[in-house]
């Protein structure tokens, strides 16, 4: 569990976990209303380099990010608005999932079906404002990845 007081801590954390992300790899973000899933997105896409602002795609359900020097590109999804699996199955996501970082805020319970491994971040707002994140992975070499951003994050 890492403890972020600030939001540009939550920030920092995002460009921190960029640096150990790779094409194909599938986040998904969990928390309230408010607990710092976006602007946990806006520091992964800072990290991986990605051109324009990394705004919630709320209205809009999904968003590429390209990226400016040829890295990982970030796709970006709320599912907030969807109902059903049909529905994220009808994004198309895995058209892109294998050339790109794909983050999914709210997408507990619906977005795991998209690949065998992936990282599960769940952020909860403490009543002092600060943010406990949590991170499960799921398959793959997560264990490893997460240990390393835990020894970057304490140094």
């Amino acid at each position: 569990m890492q403890l972020l007081h600030e939001p540009a801590d939550m920030h920092a954390f995002g460009v921190r976990l960029a640096q150990v992300l790779r094409p194909g790899d599938l986040i998904i973000l969990s928390g309230d209303l408010g607990a710092g899933k976006t602007t946990l997105t806006k520091g992964i896409g800072a990290g991986l380099g990605v051109a324009g602002v990394v705004a919630s795609p709320t209205f809009i359900i999904a968003r590429v990010h390209r990226p400016t020097d040829g890295r990982i590109p970030l796709v970006h999804v709320d599912a907030y608005r969807l109902s059903s699996l049909d529905e994220l199955d009808d994004l198309d996501l895995d058209v892109s999932m294998d050339d790109s970082v794909t983050v999914v805020e709210w997408g507990s319970g619906m977005a795991e079906r998209l690949s065998d491994s992936y990282l599960e971040i769940h952020l909860e707002a403490r009543d002092d404002d600060a943010r406990e994140l949590t991170m499960t992975g799921h398959d793959g070499d997560w264990s490893a990845r997460i240990a390393q951003i835990e020894k970057e994050t304490t140094c």
